[in-house]
């Protein structure tokens, strides 16, 4: 007998984004691009995220904010997938990610985090995530960079985040070790490219509806 599909309630969508502030955000394209031209390609990335998470069926999605989720523009971006808001909570990304992962799996058995930044991150891509979580106790979306794109999970452990050196090349290898000294098994998907620096703007640049938010 074939296992029954999974409700919406079984399965929880985070994306992770900033409040679009000028000077604040895609800081590292700084000077290539200027204060303005940077938050308005952030907001881009951040509303086409949600557009690709709005497609992916059967799960409930929340849209975790570092700063103020009331902001218009994150308004607009929760609006396809109707995003639950949420208000980021922690010092640091890991302290941040460890919260709202906790809290998605207080209430689902299977999470799946994104940040906001990598245009390839589709529908089909977040579905494989859950997916190998039916047998995974981790997966993982590497990046480029060393980072990763997503991170899905069915049981948490606040070592995978602790002292983690966020933004550098060594995310990912660190957070496998970690994965590994705990036993837990662990899918990976294919890498993605994130949108950071200024030589990945012609990635972006080949992406749908590049450079517009509206």
């Amino acid at each position: 007998m074939a296992e029954p599909s999974p409700s919406a309630g079984d399965r929880l969508l985070l994306q992770f984004a900033r409040e679009p502030v000028p000077g604040r955000v895609k800081t590292r394209m700084l000077p290539v691009l200027d204060a303005e031209a940077a938050c308005a390609l952030h907001v881009a990335l951040l509303t086409h995220t949600a557009r690709q998470l709005a497609l992916v069926p059967r799960c409930e999605r929340e849209l975790w904010v570092a700063g103020d989720p009331a902001h218009p523009a994150l308004r607009q971006a929760r609006a396809p997938g109707g995003a639950r808001p949420r208000r980021q909570v922690g010092a640091d990304l890991g302290e941040r990610m460890h919260h709202a992962l906790g809290t998605a799996l207080a209430r689902a058995p299977r999470a799946v985090l994104v940040g906001s930044d990598c245009p390839a991150l589709d529908a089909a891509y977040i579905e494989e995530a859950f997916t190998a979580l039916a047998t995974a106790d981790l997966v993982l979306g590497p990046a480029l960079d060393g980072g990763y794109v997503l991170i899905g999970a069915r049981r948490l452990d606040r070592r995978l985040f602790d002292g983690v050196p966020w933004g550098t090349g060594e995310v990912l290898a660190q957070t496998l070790a970690r994965a590994a000294a705990l036993h837990w098994e662990v899918a990976l998907l294919a890498p993605l490219r994130d949108i950071d620096r200024p030589e990945d703007l012609a990635a972006w640049g080949r992406a749908p509806n590049a450079f517009s938010a509206g």
